[in-house]
């Protein structure tokens, strides 16, 4: 599975990358024949506070998988994504089968 990772008006640094990258791999154990992933961070300014968005994209056959999560940090938005992801390709999986 191929990790693309975007992060949209900041640099992201290398300590993230690789958290997002092993908490990712993880779901090549719930479903084996997924294409690729896009992951996408921005950052929203929603008053004094500035929220962490993680928007990611599971391509796997016939069918793109989406998940956004918003929090503090995004370590906690790439593991809400996660758990979300590993439902829905569990879901995905589940209605493959005859």
């Amino acid at each position: 599975m191929k990790i693309h990772t975007e992060a949209v008006q900041f640099k992201a640094d290398q300590k993230l990358i690789d958290f997002i990258e092993k908490k990712l791999s993880k779901l090549d154990t719930f479903y084996d024949r997924i294409i690729e992933t896009d992951v996408t961070l921005k950052l929203e300014n929603s008053g004094q506070i500035k929220d962490k968005i993680a928007e990611v994209r599971v391509h796997v056959p016939g069918e793109i998988l989406i998940a956004k999560e918003t929090n503090k940090t995004f370590e906690a938005s790439i593991e809400m994504v996660a758990d979300n992801l590993k439902r829905q390709l569990k879901r995905y999986k589940e209605r493959m089968r005859p």
